[in-house]
Formats: structure tokens, sequence, C-alpha cells
């Protein structure tokens, strides 16, 4: 029984793409095992934490460094900081101050295990957050916690800025922390490196980076609170900075910090001059103390309409026609009377 030509040309069509290079190179990248996490390919690199008043880079990747790596890098342990701003500006020098808390508490498992994040400041507004098991629970300062399924990057985005405060602040002054070796010493017991810092006389090099669009305004303009943002963040001159950082020696995870510093804007067009004061404390401390945390008893289901809605409409009695969507749907029933 003979075979059809075009049968068998297909066959070698078939037998030459299996045994091309290339073909086989795909097959093997697209069948790979997955990379792992940024976070713990940067903490398998060495970091030497006597060399960072000799290289800056190193010394802003240390200062920089992300609280999933710094998880990997230690293992468990508790992370608080306070920061407080005060603002000054025109003649009176009239003060508006906030004092910032931040809590960490990170428990084995590394970048995927379980914490407790909060954010609280003076103002009576914050922010808490746990991750427990893989599930993730989230509140306000005085709500109750909710199950959050689908916002799947508020847990890192909530650790990393939780622990973000001296990051945070380097780059509000622009990168000019400049570190000077003071020696040996320890905290609780670990061996680690303390660093004073000062004030640059100059920021480094920019980092290249993609430029974006220009942002759209309303026809009117910036209101004014964006505005004064807009213009600190655009003419802010670093004026004053002093400080300490105590790095770890093995792992080059900075266990605490102290920082002092001004900035100020210049005054035009009739505003007033203004001047920002910052003062940061931050410490780690328990590493490799176990840490165990549970799903917070109580806590709310995942939702996927705020029940706040359904509420308010009941409130001011629009019906909600039987609808299953929390009563979402704002439309009465059209009075057909008269």
């Amino acid at each position: 029984m003979s075979h059809s030509p075009r049968l068998l040309t297909a066959g070698l069509v078939l037998l030459a793409a299996c045994t091309d290079p290339v073909d086989r190179a795909a097959k093997e990248r697209i069948f790979s095992p997955e990379d792992p996490p940024p976070s713990v390919s940067s903490a398998k690199e060495t970091l030497d934490a006597q060399k960072l008043a000799s290289d800056p880079k190193l010394a802003h990747r240390v200062v920089d460094m992300d609280a999933a790596e710094v998880t990997e890098r230690i293992g468990p342990h508790r992370f608080s900081a306070e920061v407080t701003f005060e603002w000054s500006a025109g003649k009176d020098k009239e003060k508006v101050k906030l004092t910032e808390t931040r809590l960490l508490e990170s428990a084995a498992g590394g970048v995927a295990g379980d914490f407790h994040a909060r954010i609280d400041n003076s103002r009576d507004q914050g922010l808490e957050l746990v991750r427990a098991r893989g599930q993730v629970f989230a509140r306000s300062k005085y709500g109750k916690y909710r199950l959050r399924l689908r916002d799947r990057g508020i847990a890192e985005r909530t650790r990393s800025e939780a622990a973000g405060a001296l990051r945070e602040l380097n780059t509000l002054f622009q990168d000019r922390l400049e570190l000077a070796l003071d020696g040996p010493t320890s905290i609780d017991g670990r061996p680690a490196v303390r660093y004073t810092f000062k004030l640059a006389s100059a920021a480094p090099a920019a980092k290249a980076r993609n430029e974006a669009p220009g942002v759209a305004y309303a026809r009117s303009g910036l209101d004014d609170d964006s505005g004064r943002r807009q213009r600190f963040l655009g003419q802010r001159q670093p004026t004053r900075l002093s400080g300490e950082v105590v790095v770890d020696a093995a792992s080059a995870v900075v266990l605490r910090a102290h920082l002092d510093g001004t900035l100020s804007v210049p005054g035009s067009n009739g505003v007033a001059p203004a001047q920002l004061h910052v003062v940061l404390d931050q410490r780690i401390k328990d590493v490799g103390k176990p840490i165990n945390l549970q799903a917070p008893q109580g806590h709310l289901p995942d939702a996927d309409k705020p029940e706040g809605i359904a509420d308010a409409l009941d409130r001011f009695g629009i019906p909600r026609k039987g609808a299953p969507d929390a009563g979402t749907d704002t439309e009465a029933d059209e009075d057909t009377s008269g």
C-alpha cells in the first residue's frame, strides 16, 4: 500500500521541525522553570558591608533595599519606624506637623512568607494588612479586616511601603546621602558596621529611565493643594542632612537608621518660601525569632462591591429591584401613576 505524496511531505516537514535547533531552543525556553522573583535573585548577591563609604553605588543599593529582599536575607524579624514631618512657611513660620509610624512583622518563608504590616499617622489615619497562609486581609485603621482575593498586588505594595521609609527619604533628598565609615559595632549581639552620613555636595548622575508622557491637566489647571505638591517636588532643595546607619555585617541589611534633614522651596510669584524638616528613626529587631501570624478573627468575606453603597440606598428608600448586585442599581421603578 503506497503513501500519498502529500502525507509523506507533511511528515518530512514535521520531522525537520522537531530537529531544528531553533525550535528546540524555543521549546526549552517555553517549558523551562519559572524564574524566581527578583528579590530572591538579589538576595543571593554578596554585598560587602565594609565598603559602603567607598562605593556610593553599593551604598544606595543597601539604603534602597526592598522589604522583600531584606526578608530573604535575614529571615523572620520585626521592623519599626517613626517619621516626623514638620512644615513651615511664610514670615510667621507657622508650623504643621505630622508623625507617621510604621510596623512590619515578617515571619519565616522569605518573600512568600506571612507578614503583618501597619502604617498609622498622627491624624488618626492608617492601614493594616495581614498575609497568613497565602491569604490577604486588609482594613483601614478603625475598620474590620476583609479578605482580599482580587487585589493581588496590595500585599507586596503594603509590605514595601511599610518598611520603605529610609528609601523614600533618600529619594526625597535626591539620593544625596554621603556615607562615612565609623567602625564596627553590634546590634542585639549581631556584628554590624556603623556609618555616619551628611548631605553630598551634588546629586549622583541621573539614572537612565524611559521618558514618561506629559501629564494632562484640566483646563482650569491644578487645584491649590496639587499645585503646592507639584511645586515642592519640582523645586525642593535639600539644605541640611545628618544621621547614621548601622548595617548588618553578614547580610548588609540596615538594622538601624537615624536621619535628620531639611528641605526648602524658594518663594516666587507672591508665594512665600517654605521649609520641611524631616526626622526618621527606624530599627530591626528579633532577627531569626519565630513569628506566628494567623488570619484575623471576625474578618469579613471578600466582596464584589462595597456594602456601603447598598446601605446608603436602603437608607434613602431607593429599591433594589431584587438585583443580586448589593443594591448598586440606583434606577428606581418608573412611577406610572397619574
